[in-house]
């Protein structure tokens, strides 16, 4: 009785220790990441809607809800997706989650007027303090988008993204922090980063290698190829 005791306080214990791990930031202030700092931006940045519904089979229904620009992610909409994640960390009851986007589409990504207003030096700045402004607030919001994604593949439910429409870009990153992937037919998931000449910023690069290996990872991501 002892041994199944001591058994059971430590699977307690050790349950407790990795939901603890799964709320961690992967970024501090030790590595240039301004949390506070990049809310606040992202806050100005209105429009759309990230919606949860927790259905008492255990099954929650996540909505991404900006149809005017296929879903796109705005400032608030991040800070929302923030939101809903813990949330769904503490739902003793949780079993799945299903997420998709509202008007036939997935996701486009980011909202590239929120990417371009997000940085917004004084109209004094010199050019070296503009770019310097403009590279810390896009690795900011990078950074906190990899935390929110991150929390979320770690979350102790099934995940499933489903892919209607469009899964672009940030989309594309989106789907792959989940367990799953089901795709509708005429529907389409692509990296287009580097039709931009970017990187995936959200974490979905090292995400999508650990999903289809290397060699698939790089021939979709470098040649922007649709699946």
């Amino acid at each position: 009785e002892m041994a199944i005791s001591l058994w059971k306080n430590l699977l307690q214990a050790t349950k407790k220790r990795l939901l603890q791990q799964r709320r961690l930031s992967l970024y501090s202030s030790a590595d240039g990441y301004e949390e506070g700092s990049i809310q606040k931006k992202l806050q100005q940045l209105a429009g759309g809607s990230i919606n949860l519904s927790k259905e008492d089979n255990g099954i929650a229904i996540l909505t991404l809800n900006n149809p005017k620009l296929m879903n796109a992610f705005t400032g608030t909409m991040m800070l929302e997706l923030q939101e809903k994640v813990t949330e769904l960390e503490s739902w003793k009851d949780g079993k799945g989650l299903i997420i998709y986007g509202a008007g036939n589409t997935f996701c486009s990504g980011s909202d590239l007027n929120a990417v371009k207003a997000i940085s917004n030096p004084q109209a004094s700045s010199s050019l070296k303090v503009f770019i310097s402004s403009l590279l810390q607030d896009g690795m900011n919001m990078c950074m906190f988008m990899q935390n929110t994604l991150t929390r979320l593949m770690r979350l102790p439910l099934i995940s499933v993204a489903l892919v209607q429409g469009k899964a672009f870009g940030g989309g594309a990153e989106l789907a792959t922090a989940c367990d799953f992937r089901l795709m509708s037919p005429g529907s389409e998931l692509r990296f287009v980063h580097r039709l931009m000449g970017l990187a995936p910023g959200w974490g979905g690069g090292a995400r999508l290698v650990r999903i289809v290996g290397t060699g698939a990872a790089l021939r979709l991501l470098s040649g922007a190829t649709a699946v």
